[in-house]
């Protein structure tokens, strides 16, 4: 890129990111602020804001317990001990990742709801004329926060023991430390980065959680139900300083993690290899690691298969039996022979592909312009800027987007770049757009700081102009980390529901609010047939990322 164009398409980005990212952000603080006192004193005043927003947080902090609980461990068995099956248990202790959030509550409530086949069935043993409980209330949402969060645990810890360094771990026990106190001073300060980021990942994507406390919370409210439930009740005002005052938390909880990711100096230290893997070798205790591996496995399966289940049986044909009395294809054969039934599908694809693709586009240019090792000097002055604006929508719940897009794009005003997009099936891919920015931003972000800047110079002075490097040299060594952000954003919009509640149109709509609304008028199959679709496109899209 030619020099001098490079702090002028610097500056630019940072403006375009700007206008993305945090305008909508200070229209909703605006707002709130020009509501005037009443919003304000009513949101101080009332009892049950300040438990909403209560609820948020210390709900949050468990799901981080909860889910370092189960994650963590797991990861120190699949990663330190070799047993039979440890390779394929490994992969499907994943699984939850490839439900999107919505569809994972679903199921939950097939499995383990009051009318669920796990209720149906201790009901009919015990004979019981109710169902046994009701999955309702706080209880219910970190259940559902537990066994879709511990996923970030698992995976980030396991990542950082495989990279551990075995001579670390070595001397301290040379030097007469017991197993507890390598543990404690050694292995799990070398996992504080790991740890840290897990859980920085579910804090904020448990505070911006809105399918689970939608779906089981019942009276239980958090801010981000009491926000779109305030909006309906045609409160804007205080909706707006509900709006703010997550976000603000939202934002403090982020910093205050992210320290926790700090560089701990024994990290630089390490040298050698990770530890090797330690078989067990009493046939007992081996078989039963295998064993209860496999139950674990097939307990974590269980909401897939619950809803591949559901998605067989036929409208109106269960009422009280614990199993359903007929399964078919009947509601694969409605979706398909139905083209209406399949327009939610096609927008979700659209929409999904098109942000995925702009938010690909802008993280490439933020890569070109900052993300090499040695950034143009000038360029380099919009690095801090460029980055935090990339990363901001990470902060922030889906919830707070939403409704900042609403106000920003709600009414007409071209000189403050405020166009009404509200209605229109434009402001939803936008709104993936910029919620996708984060998972595609630090993809390719770190995947320029990995390119070996002789590679480029090699081809430019081989002749090859600016485009001709980038297209035949650059590209080519991004495509890991373009599959990696591609793939992740592509099936987060796909399974969005928190952003497209508040914003989708009946153009527009998306598979996500189809299942919610076959879930209003009990087409339980139909639901669970667009959930089992949503799961298997996932699922894929994931496997071909992960190939790549």
């Amino acid at each position: 890129m030619n020099a001098r164009l490079g702090p002028t398409a610097a500056a630019a980005l940072t403006v375009l990111l700007a206008w993305l990212v945090l305008y909508p952000i200070l229209i909703v603080v605006a707002d709130a602020a020009a509501g005037g006192g009443d919003a304000v004193t009513r949101f101080v005043t009332r009892p049950g804001e300040w438990g909403a927003l209560w609820a948020s947080l210390w709900i949050s902090l468990a799901s981080v317990a909860l889910a370092a609980a189960i994650g963590v461990p797991l990861a120190f068995l699949f990663e330190w001990l070799e047993f039979p099956g440890r390779k394929t248990l490994g992969s499907l202790i994943a699984l939850p990742a490839v439900l999107p959030p919505f569809v994972g509550v679903i199921a939950f409530l097939f499995l383990y709801g009051e009318s669920g086949f796990v209720a149906r069935a201790v009901q009919a043993v015990l004979g019981l004329t109710r169902p046994p409980w009701r999955l309702q209330g706080a209880g219910a949402i970190l259940l559902v926060h537990a066994y879709s969060m511990y996923v970030y645990f698992y995976l980030l810890a396991r990542a950082g023991l495989a990279k551990l360094d075995a001579s670390l771990i070595e001397a301290a026990q040379a030097l007469g430390a017991g197993r507890w106190d390598t543990l404690s001073r050694v292995t799990l300060p070398l996992l504080r980065p790991a740890l840290g980021g897990a859980g920085l990942l579910v804090f904020m994507a448990a505070l911006g959680s809105f399918s689970a406390p939608y779906v089981f919370g019942g009276g239980f409210r958090v801010m981000t139900t009491q926000i779109v439930a305030t909006k309906l009740n045609g409160e804007l005002p205080l909706a707006m300083v509900e709006t703010a005052a997550l976000a603000l938390v939202a934002v403090v909880g982020f910093a205050v993690l992210r320290r926790t990711e700090g560089n701990d100096p024994l990290i630089a230290l390490g040298k050698g290899t990770a530890p090797r893997r330690r078989p067990i070798r009493r046939p007992g205790v081996r078989g039963f690691a295998t064993a209860a591996g496999w139950l674990f496995a097939v307990l974590l399966l269980l909401p897939h298969l619950t809803l591949a289940l559901v998605s067989l049986v036929p409208y109106g044909s269960w009422t009280t039996e614990t199993l359903p009395p007929v399964l078919s294809l009947g509601n694969y054969q409605r979706l398909f022979g139905e083209p209406e039934r399949l327009r939610p599908l096609v927008n979700s694809l659209w929409m999904a592909t098109v942000s995925t693709f702009a938010a690909l586009v802008l993280a490439l240019a933020a890569g070109a312009l900052i993300g090499r090792r040695r950034p143009r000097e000038a360029a380099g002055r919009f690095r801090g800027a460029i980055e935090t604006l990339v990363a901001l929508p990470w902060a922030l719940p889906g919830t707070v987007f939403a409704i900042a897009l609403a106000a920003t794009f709600s009414v007409s005003s071209p000189i403050t770049l405020r166009w009404v997009l509200v209605g229109t099936v434009v402001l939803l891919p936008l709104a993936y757009l910029v919620r996708n920015l984060p998972v595609t931003g630090r993809a390719v972000l770190a995947g320029y700081r990995q390119l070996d800047p002789a590679l480029e110079e090699a081809a430019a002075s081989l002749g090859a102009g600016w485009w001709g490097v980038f297209r035949r040299v650059t590209l080519p060594l991004l495509r890991p980390a373009l599959a990696a952000g591609a793939s992740l954003a592509f099936v987060a919009a796909l399974g969005d529901f928190v952003t497209s509640i508040v914003l989708y149109t009946y153009d527009n709509r998306p598979i996500s609010i189809e299942i919610m609304s076959s879930l209003r008028v009990s087409e339980l199959g139909v639901a669970a047939a667009f959930g089992v679709i949503l799961m298997v496109v996932s699922g894929l899209v994931l496997g071909v990322g992960a190939r790549r």
